[in-house]
């Protein structure tokens, strides 16, 4: 019975429910973001998947850590009531939100790929038109439009394959491998090419480390916001509904974002696909390559409105704050205070009242 009623007494406290939807909404983009950030920084500046997760965890785990501590520590030290613990919340929040729309600028050119993102005579074709991996320098090779071991072209190009390049022999092995005669790599070289895609500019290695900067800065605010705001949600509540309030919580982001939002995001971006892999049984494989405009928009744009729908719910909640009275809504040294005067005064009647024990003690101490 008492289960029921609690259940009823949380669903029936606008703070608490408003809390639960900032969460959610919070936990879509937070998980949307760092599952996908190393397919990120491998397509969008072209690293290498290790290096794009070294990077990922390097430059995050340890903003968010001190990002805690100091948070904590500051919420301890300045002894911050929860109005005020809500509002600073928030003003970080908004802070890291706009922080990271400085990603948007940070873009880079996709690699030009011969039947995929560039024609073969290197005229640029939109992500929507119909691919054509044949050309009349390839046609006699009769070469297989699945394959993908791209190379790159001493003209900047990048093909999919030595045999769409149309190249007629290789020299040297493994990394090392060059391939020359290719009919449709038109230069003023020796028509070579070598294994891997074409590599990006400086340009966009500086954009990079921009990218990674901002990065930690908002994993910084983020932490920081996250101490104070989870104060917050923890007082909103009484005190027996705490255990409840928090596995109710918990049940909702994991049942309304962390299942979901790497599914629905997945399939997002599998739609900026250009070409799909191929195992050995026929089947479909990995993307192998994407639409790096398209990626960019979906990865940065979809968690930006995301976190923008959570500043609707934020201001109501500080607009609650002022009608409605929420336990421990007091100043910390004021609370002291009102803890201390009244055990003054019980020790003063305490004495008052052992005093004349002590003094009838003293008496029969004289008498004996």
């Amino acid at each position: 019975s008492e289960f029921f009623l609690m259940m009823r007494s949380l669903f029936c406290n606008p703070i608490y429910m408003l809390c639960v939807l900032v969460s959610v909404l919070q936990i879509n983009a937070v998980v949307n973001i760092m599952i996908y950030k190393p397919k990120y920084l491998e397509h969008h500046f072209g690293i290498s998947t290790a290096k794009a997760v070294f990077l990922t965890g390097l430059y995050t785990t340890p903003s968010i850590c001190a990002g805690y501590l100091i948070s904590g520590f500051i919420m301890k030290k300045l002894k911050i009531t929860l109005r005020k613990a809500a509002f600073i919340a928030l003003c970080l929040f908004i802070s890291e939100c706009l922080l990271s729309l400085c990603n948007f600028m940070l873009t880079c050119d996709t690699i030009p790929i011969a039947g995929l993102t560039t024609s073969y005579e290197g005229i640029q074709q939109s992500f929507d038109m119909e691919n054509k991996f044949l050309a009349d320098c390839n046609t006699r090779c009769s070469c297989l439009t699945k394959t993908w071991d791209p190379v790159c072209g001493d003209n900047g190009l990048a093909y999919m394959s030595p045999c769409l390049a149309g190249c007629e022999k290789s020299v040297g092995t493994g990394v090392n491998m060059v391939f020359q005669n290719c009919s449709c790599i038109r230069s003023s070289g020796n028509s070579s090419a070598v294994l891997g895609l074409c590599t990006k500019g400086p340009d966009c290695a500086n954009k990079l480390q921009y990218f990674l900067i901002i990065t930690v800065f908002c994993c910084f605010f983020y932490s920081l916001a996250t101490i104070p705001g989870y104060m917050f949600f923890l007082r909103c509540m009484k005190s027996e509904e705490k255990s409840l309030g928090i596995g109710l919580q918990a049940f909702f982001m994991r049942l309304f974002a962390g299942i979901p939002a790497p599914i629905y995001f997945g399939a997002l971006i599998d739609r900026t696909c250009l070409h799909w892999g191929t195992q050995k049984c026929g089947e479909p494989g990995a993307c192998r390559t994407y639409e790096v405009s398209a990626f960019r928009r979906l990865y940065l744009g979809l968690p930006a409105a995301l976190r923008g729908s959570i500043i609707l719910p934020s201001f109501f909640i500080l607009r609650l704050i002022g009608k409605l009275q929420i336990p421990g809504d007091i100043d910390s040294s004021e609370t002291e205070l009102a803890e201390t005067k009244p055990t003054e005064k019980e020790s003063e009647c305490t004495d008052m009242h052992k005093s004349p024990k002590v003094e009838n003690d003293g008496e029969l101490k004289t008498k004996l």
